[in-house]
């Protein structure tokens, strides 16, 4: 079947010149005089490519560039803009509203086509790979101040290590701190997609918010700033961060920091696996027990739940792990004993643990809890262990 290209120019000699090139080249062609029916014929049509030029009467091709991705159903069909223009100010405003290629009036037959022909073979190729859902393993700890977040993070490092494509997102607004242990400044992204509507939540929104550490390790990072934790009740907005994240990866690691707030459950939910981080000492070992409790009573069993021991401290309180594992009945994914040193130094270096000390006792641990998870996850395809 033929792909179906949609002309966007209110210029009838461009529609009738540029269709017909393309006519001739096999593809299937759609006219559209201006923006608001190039819409309309994008939503009743979604054609596989769309060229679009920059200057219309009713409304520029930037407005319909970011309705385009505004609409979930329209916001991934790649767009090339036509302009008569050839400063480099208008090409990044293009960019910025999310153009995929740019052409400048008038082009070659043979600027047209090559512009064309890979615009669309990069489309198929991002859609080529097998639809399979990406997986999600979120860490939740029983309290604050057990390093949950630092285990998220190393562990994530450790899957992205055996060819998983990672992407660790930290859903807990006003108490991020990965920020914080990597020396990213303003780490903003959770904070302007919840500040979003639904609607604005999606595939190239939530792109544009990913921060790429030095590791190549993609985050999803949220602010430290009290004030920002109101924007944990942004559940449905929440959800759709994960929807979109799903798309573009395949493990999706959640820090959701500690206890239960308002976007937990629903968040939960879509996991295929629950970490929850305990220390093995009286009362955290009960509140980890309540929290599991909690858990079941949504509906969340403990067959979708690990447990995670943090030892922090060696001290004749500690409970024997086994019967914490018997008191919580989980099965236990990996114990972490305490580098209080070996944390400082990473996070002052802004480098997870097991990058700064790869051949220590914790980092062993880390890569055994990651080796455990990574039976939940989808297998690799043609990589090899790192």
């Amino acid at each position: 079947m033929a792909e179906k290209i949609l002309i966007v120019d209110d210029d009838i000699d461009t529609l009738k010149l540029v269709g017909l090139m393309l006519e001739r080249q096999g593809y299937d062609i759609s006219v559209a005089s201006n923006g608001a029916l190039g819409l309309t014929k994008a939503a009743a049509e979604v054609p596989d490519l769309i060229l679009l030029d920059v200057m219309m009467p009713d409304m520029d091709g930037y407005e319909v560039t970011r309705k385009l991705r505004a609409d979930p159903t329209l916001a991934n069909i790649p767009v090339i803009m036509f302009t008569a223009k050839s400063m480099v100010d208008d090409k990044v405003a293009g960019f910025e509203a999310g153009v995929d290629d740019y052409l400048t009036k008038p082009t070659h037959p043979a600027e047209l086509s090559a512009h064309v022909k890979a615009v669309l073979a990069r489309t198929a190729n991002s859609r080529s790979e097998p639809n399979e859902r990406a997986r999600s393993i979120a860490f939740i700890g029983a309290r604050g101040g057990l390093g949950t977040s630092t285990i998220a993070l190393n562990v994530s490092v450790a899957l992205q290590h055996r060819g998983h494509d990672v992407l660790l997102a930290e859903m807990n607004p006003g108490t991020g701190t990965l920020a914080l242990e990597l020396n990213i400044n303003e780490p903003v992204g959770i904070t302007n997609l919840l500040n979003r509507s639904v609607k604005d939540i999606h595939l190239r929104s939530v792109d544009s918010e990913i921060i790429t550490h030095k590791t190549g390790l993609r985050l999803l990072l949220s602010s430290y700033q009290p004030r920002q934790v109101e924007l944990q009740q942004a559940v449905p907005q929440m959800e759709a961060i994960v929807t979109s994240l799903a798309a573009m990866c395949t493990t999706i690691i959640l820090d959701m920091g500690s206890g239960f707030g308002p976007h937990t459950e629903a968040l939960l939910q879509r996991c295929d696996r629950i970490v929850i981080v305990v220390e093995p000492v009286y009362p955290t070992t009960l509140i980890g027990q309540t929290l599991i409790e909690e858990l079941e009573r949504r509906g969340i069993g403990r067959h979708k739940i690990s447990l995670a021991l943090i030892t922090k401290e060696r001290t004749s309180l500690q409970i024997p792990w086994q019967q914490v594992t018997n008191d919580l009945g989980l099965e236990l994914a990996g114990a972490v004993s305490p580098a209080a040193d070996q944390a400082h130094q990473a996070a002052k270096n802004g480098t997870p643990l097991i990058v700064l000390h790869p051949a220590g006792l914790v980092s062993d641990q880390i890569h055994k809890l990651a080796d455990h998870l990574s039976t939940f996850l989808l297998p690799l395809r043609g990589r090899t262990h790192l």
